[in-house]
């Protein structure tokens, strides 16, 4: 069965954004900088993102994310991985109709473990991607989280969305991968329940 795996890239001081997320600044005011490795890969970068990419069989998200994007158009006709099915967690699916990809999203209202559920069905042998800091913490809350994949950035945001709060308790994690670059350090670890 699919594996549930957050991968995001955050700040040597835990921040996942910016302060004054928007959509017109989806990753927070001086956020940008988090996603640099994205646009200007080193070798290695490239090597991890093309290995995360390819296992992903669904991905699961909460409504924010889900609003910030779509607001502007988002993704066109697809999700954030093309035509990948994409579970939104949220408390009230959007009005029928006004959803722009119906076949990429499906909304759901009955919590974190129904959502994790469906994505792992549609994932299949693949994995289940985690989007974003909230998501991935009540995935590890609740027990459902198997790994953490880290793309720690050498920066100090001072403020922003950080991800390891409202996580319940103390956790252990074990190390699996470290994969440094010019860029960022890539790390991988799996949550010791």
């Amino acid at each position: 069965m699919a594996l549930v795996i957050s991968g995001i890239s955050m700040s040597l001081d835990g921040f996942v954004t910016g302060p004054d997320v928007t959509r017109e600044q989806q990753l927070g005011a001086g956020g940008d900088v988090l996603h640099r490795w994205l646009w200007e890969p080193a070798p290695e970068d490239t090597e991890v993102l093309d290995g995360m990419v390819a296992n992903v069989g669904a991905i699961l998200m909460g409504r924010r994310s889900y609003d910030l994007a779509e607001g502007d158009g988002g993704w066109g006709d697809g999700g954030p991985a093309g035509q990948i099915p994409c579970f939104v967690v949220t408390h009230q699916a959007p009005a029928p109709g006004t959803v722009r990809a119906p076949k990429v999203f499906t909304f759901v209202t009955d919590g974190i473990e129904s959502a994790v559920e469906q994505a792992k069905k549609a994932a299949g042998d693949k994995v289940v991607g985690v989007h974003g800091a909230s998501t991935a913490q009540q995935c590890l809350a609740a027990g459902l989280l198997d790994e953490i994949q880290l793309h720690l950035v050498p920066v100090l945001l001072e403020s922003g969305t950080r991800l390891f709060d409202n996580i319940g308790r103390q956790f252990q994690l074990e190390r699996t991968a470290v994969v440094p670059s010019a860029n960022v350090t890539h790390l991988r670890y799996k949550v010791q329940y």
